[in-house]
């Protein structure tokens, strides 16, 4: 042992010396502890060594707080008090009492997926805010590197120069051709190839959204560059203009079913376009614990427990 180590006080030591101050007798204080009564004397000895003082006049058997005791006595309720307040603090984190989790998504999974998923999150932690950031997949992987946010829902694959993030899928699903019935149905025989989007007007999604990366990669497979009659827009306001017949869009399935009667929806031939959605958090950061619940509850959210399909099979 090195010279000069002192060692420090504790919470059990502060704990035995309040109980000896309010009983003003070692044996009684010993009892309300649980403690034998030459361990309760051993660990105020103890504490007096630490802090060069004695805390007890003990004349002919008379237990009093010395001017030590008396300085300490107010200070070691507050430090217990204050554990105490901590540990009730932690618990009620533990037990999803209290709480946040910072939760982002896409436009089209907070219409499709999210509301039911969150409402039962909230009715079994009510407690806990829930505070959402909609946007784009690759947005979402920024604000999830600065630590804006605790999960999020992404675009698999990640864009190459994504930070270290931890993904589980979560959702695949298929796109699909919107149009507005007042015009011409795309493609031919209920069906949309990719081919069919050359020289089509098109309503296409704001930088930053996957929806975009993929749509511009099929067409560029396919030797062409689209034609954008309104680019820029999100979600809401890309079925909007294409409900006004500013032209076509590639969306998902999910948000195609919940845009309503007024919008034609048709598949895309062969295999299509699919997207893969996962969960995503900072590998170097595990998720809090509210967090990791939410996540739980997405993860059991499709049939049978797995991950949930829209459109795929």
């Amino acid at each position: 042992m090195e010279r000069g180590y002192r060692r420090a006080m504790h919470f059990q030591q502060l704990a035995y010396f309040v109980a000896v101050a309010e009983a003003r007798h070692f044996t009684r204080a010993a009892e309300a502890v649980h403690v034998s009564q030459p361990s309760l004397s051993q660990q105020i000895r103890a504490l007096e060594a630490e802090l060069g003082a004695e805390l007890f006049s003990r004349a002919r058997g008379n237990i009093a707080l010395t001017d030590a005791g008396e300085a300490l006595l107010p200070l070691a309720r507050r430090i217990l008090a204050d554990a105490d307040t901590a540990r009730h603090e932690v618990q009620e984190l533990v037990r999803l009492r209290r709480g946040r989790v910072r939760l982002g998504a896409t436009p089209s999974l907070c219409t499709g997926l999210l509301p039911d998923v969150l409402r039962a999150f909230h009715d079994r932690h009510p407690q806990i805010r829930l505070l959402l950031e909609e946007g784009g997949s690759h947005d979402l992987v920024r604000q999830l590197a600065r630590g804006a946010l605790d999960l999020a829902l992404v675009v698999l694959p990640l864009p190459a120069a994504s930070p270290a993030l931890t993904t589980v899928e979560l959702l695949r699903e298929d796109l699909v051709v919107v149009s507005s019935p007042a015009g011409p149905a795309p493609g031919r025989g209920g069906r949309v190839r990719i081919a069919d989007l050359r020289g089509a007007p098109m309503v296409m999604f704001r930088h930053g959204y996957n929806l975009r990366e993929l749509t511009l990669a099929a067409c560029r497979a396919e030797g062409f560059e689209p034609s954008f009659t309104v680019e820029g827009g999100e979600m809401d306001a890309v079925l909007g203009f294409v409900r006004a017949g500013l032209g076509i869009a590639v969306v998902p399935s999910m948000a195609a079913n919940r845009a309503g009667q007024d919008l034609r929806r048709t598949p895309l031939a062969g295999s299509g376009l699919r997207r893969t959605i996962a969960l995503a958090h900072r590998s170097d950061v595990a998720p809090p614990r509210a967090a990791r619940e939410l996540q739980r509850m997405l993860l059991e959210s499709g049939p049978d427990g797995g991950p949930p399909r829209a459109g795929g099979r």
